[in-house]
This record gives structure tokens, C-alpha cells and sequence, in this order.
């Protein structure tokens, strides 16, 4: 708290719109008044704010711990998905919608921003064995948690319950139908006329409906607080350095030890990527998929260059 703080009140924000923004208050929710110089788009579901009791305007954002936040097509600026999250829970169901390319760029996401990447299988009541899909995402990244449940059974809430306990924050993200608003209905344990809305894949491609169309924050029956999240159809990577190298951590080691440092790893001799490969010892698709993301983060992190004092900011092209 600053000296200029005094007779303000912390409150947390609880949905963004386009012209207007709630936090949440021990009374419920409260719609904020926003100055002329504030912008909905600077403000983030999970953001922390300062808010004058009487007049309900928001005075400032307090520091953010992390921030969740996704780049977008064209010259639009950074979209910001949810902030101050412990943990990230990327939904994804038994079913064609299990991509391991889409689950490695939101656990990208999750390593970058700071958060604990969780991958929750659903619709293990549909499927004869989810077995294959669980040895699936656990390849995905050393040490991930990988927890396999139906949303809609009352058991689900304990299955989660490591990372929903009083004062931890979640956000799930995944595509449209995998049953992240299912879940938000059973962790928070709502009445059926509160509950959000949900709606039925299609049959013939296992696609969902968005039935969830603007970020919110919810209070879990446990004492933490879940975020949810419409579904995204892209997910560029940017800025997202770290986050890879911990993704692809066991390809990034054995690229360390190539005999060129400037390897390619497609055909120079001692390249140690390419001969775990030739053994059998690394997947190829995974390669080819850590090659993808690499060049795209390069393509689309802006880099800084010009004397200095005088830097400007460029991209190094366009995403292909």
C-alpha cells in the first residue's frame, strides 16, 4: 500500500467485459466505475485492484504475481487470459480432441507464466481405456501431473483438491466441449439455476460448442478460487523461451552436447538429437514439434536493436 492508498479497499477482480468490469466483494459482486484514462483491456480476471468504498472506482492495480496472457493475429495487442493463477488445469477429454501439439503450447504457456501445469483427462466415461491417453500427456513433459476424471461425478472435486485447497487460485483452459464448464460446476458446487451452462459435442468430429464466452472468477467449494476460460481455437507461442526449454527439457539437454553450436539437428554429423532419434530413444514427431515451436517463438518475439537509448522494437516476421 502506497501513502495515496488510504481508505481504499482490495478487492479482486471477477470478469472482464468490454465496458464494464466486477471484483468481488464479501458482499458479492460489485460492478467498478472506471476512470476515463482505464482501459478493460489492461485489466485481467484474477487481477488484484484498489477500489474506493464509496464511489466503487477503481484507483489502481496492485503488482501482479504472474500473468497468463496469449498473442493474437496481426498488430492487436497481447490478450490477457487470467492473472495471479498457482495452477493452470488444461482440460482435455478422451476423446479426437486429445492433441499433443495444442497440449504442449498451453503447458509453453503455463512454464513461461510461473504457473504449475496440470493436464486433466475428461470423459474417461466415454472411452473403453484411457490408459494410452495418459501415458500420452505424461511423455509430454518431465514431472507433469496428469489426473484422469469424469467432471461430472462428485469425485472429481477430491481428484483436484491438491491444488484447490483455501487460498489457491486455478485456471482451466482447454478447447470448446472438453467439459471445463462441467468441472467449474462441480468444484464449485453450485445449485443447478447458478450453474454455467453447458452444452454436447458433436458427434461426428468430437468439436464442442462455446458455451462459455468471457473469462470469470468462482469461488471453489474448498476455499480456493477457479478461473474460467472460454475456449481458445489458437495459441501462439511468443516470448516463451524458458517455458520451451522446460517443455522439451530432454531434447534441449541433448542438443547441449552437439558437436556443432550451431546445429540444426536435421543433418550435421554428431548431432546427438538426430542419434536418439536413429535409436529410438527420442520420438521424431516430438522433435518436429519442438523444431515448430522454437521457430515460431523466434519469428514472434519481438527483439530490441538500434544504438542505445535509442532501441526500437521489431519482429523478426511473420508467424508461418
Amino acid at each position: 500500500m502506497e501513502p495515496g492508498d488510504a481508505g481504499l479497499v482490495p478487492l479482486r477482480i471477477a470478469s472482464v467485459h468490454r465496458d464494464r468490469v466486477t471484483a468481488v466483494s464479501e458482499h458479492g459482486p460489485v460492478r467498478l466505475a472506471l476512470s476515463a484514462q482505464s482501459l478493460t483491456t489492461d485489466i485481467a480476471v484474477g487481477d488484484w485492484v484498489l477500489v474506493d468504498p464509496t464511489t466503487r472506482l477503481l484507483a489502481r492495480r496492485l503488482n501482479r504475481r504472474m500473468l497468463l496472457q496469449r498473442k493474437t493475429e496481426g498488430g492487436r495487442p497481447t490478450q490477457l487470459i487470467a492473472a495471479n493463477v498457482d495452477t493452470l488445469l488444461i482440460v482435455t477429454s478422451c476423446n479426437d480432441d486429445f492433441n499433443p501439439a495444442r497440449l504442449e503450447r498451453y503447458l509453453a504457456l503455463a512454464n513461461e507464466a510461473g504457473a504449475i501445469p496440470v493436464v486433466v483427462l475428461t470423459k474417461i466415461d466415454q472411452t473403453a481405456d484411457a490408459a494410452p491417453f495418459l501415458r500420452e500427456a505424461e511423455a509430454l513433459q518431465r514431472g507433469l501431473d496428469v489426473v484422469m476424471l469424469n467432471a461430472k461425478a462428485p469425485e472429481a472435486a477430491l481428484t483436484l483438491a491438491p491444488w484447490c485447497g483455501p487460498g489457491q487460485t486455478v485456471a482451466l483452459v482447454g478447447s470448446s466441449g472438453v467439459g471445463k464448464s462441467t468441472l467449474l460446476n462441480t468444484l464449485s458446487n453450485v445449485s443447478a439455476e447458478n450453474a454455467q451452462p453447458t452444452g454436447p459435442i458433436r458427434e461426428a468430429d468430437a468439436k464442442g460448442r462455446h458455451t462459455t464466452t468471457s473469462r470469470s472468477l468462482h469461488a471453489i467449494a474448498g476455499g480456493g478460487w477457479v478461473i474460467d476460460t472460454p475456449g481458445m481455437r489458437t495459441l501462439h507461442v511468443s516470448d516463451a523461451t524458458a517455458g520451451l526449454n522446460t517443455l522439451f527439457a530432454e531434447i534441449v539437454d541433448l542438443a547441449s552436447q552437439c558437436r556443432f553450436r550451431d546445429c540444426t539437428h536435421d543433418h550435421e554429423p554428431g548431432c546427438t538429437v538426430q542419434s536418439a532419434v536413429a535409436d529410438g530413444t527420442l520420438d521424431p514427431t516430438r522433435v518436429d514439434r519442438w523444431r515448430k515451436l522454437t521457430q515460431e517463438n523466434l519469428i514472434n518475439t519481438p527483439v530490441q536493436s538500434g544504438p542505445r537509448g535509442n532501441k526500437i522494437t521489431r519482429s523478426l516476421g511473420k508467424r508461418r
